[in-house]
């Protein structure tokens, strides 16, 4: 299975998708009333879609998955040109901290990051933070669905593409537990060609997956919660 789309919620799509694909450098797939796409390619690496998609309602409770940005060697100047493109300094109560927290046009908190020695080939998305009430065993889930390398770094627990590049999806111990609020921004995995989607769902099912159903209809992909109760898509295969 492939890690293949960062979901995220927005009133006006449009708005927030030029923001992310001006703030990345993103290469447009899909500006539509629907929604909007783009792409982040790293080289020698992998590829993530931004998919920013239109709700009704603004977000009502804080998110449990952001973006950190790498600071690219001068995380002020990187800071500058953010909220220069329409970003905000957001204060969540980080009080002094090494990095600089903001906000996307609506609100979305993100953070620029001080220089890493592992951000090193990582591009202009260093971490994906997720929100874990229990980072090992959560480390070991997402590395089983994404085939993504599991490492650690202290307490951290970490997983990366197989190429050694590319954004870390890093397992953070949750401040809160899980409520039943949607989370703003979630990921979507999609199967790869010969996947049964029911062997799939009975394996995922005994690592601790649920799946859930919010009377959306019926849809081209299955609604998950990880074992921390974070939403997940799993994505029919392209073929």
């Amino acid at each position: 299975m492939q890690l293949e789309n960062v979901v995220v919620d927005a009133l006006e799509p449009a708005r927030v998708g030029a923001f992310w694909r001006a703030a990345l450098d993103l290469e447009l797939l899909s500006d539509d009333p629907g929604g909007y796409e783009a792409r982040l390619s790293v080289p020698d690496g992998p590829w993530l879609d931004l998919c920013v998609q239109p709700v009704r309602e603004p977000a009502t409770a804080p998110p449990r998955l952001h973006l950190d940005l790498s600071g690219q060697g001068d995380p002020q100047a990187v800071v500058q040109r953010l909220l220069s493109l329409g970003a905000s300094h957001l204060d969540i109560g980080q009080q002094d901290v090494p990095w600089t927290v903001l906000a996307d046009p609506e609100g979305n908190p993100f953070c620029v990051l001080e220089d890493r020695a592992r951000h090193q080939g990582t591009g202009p998305v260093a971490e994906v933070p997720i929100d874990s009430a229990d980072p090992s065993r959560d480390q070991a889930f997402w590395a089983a669905l994404t085939g993504w390398v599991p490492t650690s770094e202290g307490s951290e627990r970490l997983l990366r593409h197989p190429s050694g590049r590319g954004p870390w999806l890093s397992f953070c111990p949750e401040p809160e537990a899980r409520t039943s609020a949607k989370n703003r921004m979630h990921l979507d995995v999609r199967l790869e060609p010969g996947d049964d989607l029911d062997d799939v769902l009975a394996d995922l099912e005994r690592q601790g997956a649920r799946r859930f159903d919010p009377g959306w209809g019926d849809l081209p992909w299955t609604l998950l919660r990880d074992p921390s109760g974070n939403e997940l898509c799993l994505l029919p295969s392209t073929s």
